[in-house]
């Protein structure tokens, strides 16, 4: 099986600039970001004279601490509201987040449009399942084509963000559960309760916590959450889509999880990929940004 590559449409109010040297220069909006990113350690920046007109600059010692540089007043108040394709709105803010995330990965981008093809593919509303769902992107996607979605993430404050951005992308009144949970207990208590979905979206991190200190470890953890993911959609079964950003798990690592989690064996599959970003500028060229599988091909 020849993994594939997907890459984001134009996204008018987005760019990936350039990148090397383990960081990445973007623009979201007004704002050019210079911030961390491992994919790119090891490249060379292509366009050097660009960096320097960086609106801010996330500086670390390590991942999970650092500022934006020059420093922004209040924090709370230092947001820029992101325009996306599809009608879909995000609130960008420079919070001191562990590798200066800013609310959005653009990479998703893709994923966002499959998603909402297998959803309105269906021809029937949906119940998604939405695991580590952050600021709601896949949610939103999965709303505005119809589904109703369960959403499910360990931190309040992101859960909250998601649900400004539902407002701020006309979904508020869509039928979307927002919870504030362990994905691994969720998913424990709905077996429990016989619940089933039609679909599951997850995107796991390397490590967490959840809101009771319970640590997730992909490397221990993803294997019994995708089985407990197969036992809520045993009988209405409709897509499947996993995402990871952890540099030992490749496009084929990320398929093997999948398929034996679902399916007990890999007779079946699921499409694979590397998330990529192309430069809008100068060189073009693709940064490295994750990987992706989904069920059905």
């Amino acid at each position: 099986m020849t993994p594939t590559k997907k890459t984001p449409t134009t996204w008018p109010d987005y760019e990936l600039l350039d990148f090397g040297g383990g960081r990445k220069l973007e623009r979201f909006g007004a704002w050019l970001l210079d911030r961390p990113c491992p994919a790119a350690a090891a490249s060379e920046p292509a366009e050097p004279l660009a960096w320097p007109q960086a609106t801010a600059r996330y500086a670390a010692r390590r991942a999970a601490a650092g500022n934006w540089l020059p420093s922004v007043g209040d924090w709370a108040e230092s947001s820029y509201l992101l325009p996306a394709p599809d009608d879909l709105r995000f609130t960008v803010k420079l919070t001191p987040l562990p590798s200066g995330q800013v609310g959005v990965f653009p990479e998703q981008r893709s994923n966002w449009g499959w998603i909402a093809e297998q959803v309105q593919r269906a021809r029937r509303p949906l119940q998604v399942l939405n695991l580590f769902a952050y600021t709601g992107g896949s949610t939103l996607a999965a709303a505005r084509a119809g589904a109703a979605v369960t959403h499910v993430d360990a931190s309040s404050s992101m859960v909250q963000r998601a649900r400004q951005n539902a407002q701020l992308s006309g979904l508020a009144d869509c039928p979307i559960r927002w919870i504030v949970e362990d994905a691994i207990k969720f998913c424990q208590r709905e077996v429990r309760r016989g619940r089933q979905y039609d679909a599951v979206i997850l995107d796991p991190p390397s490590y967490g916590h959840g809101p009771q200190g319970q640590a997730w470890s992909i490397q221990r953890d993803l294997l019994p959450l995708l089985k407990l993911c197969s036992q809520l959609t045993t009988t209405q079964r409709t897509f499947m889509l996993c995402t990871c950003h952890t540099p030992d798990i490749g496009p084929a690592e990320l398929s093997a999880y999948l398929s034996e989690g679902l399916f007990g064996h890999c007779s079946q599959p699921p499409r694979c990929g590397q998330l990529v970003l192309p430069t809008t500028s100068g060189q073009k060229r693709k940064l490295p940004s994750g990987t992706y599988a989904r069920w059905p091909k």
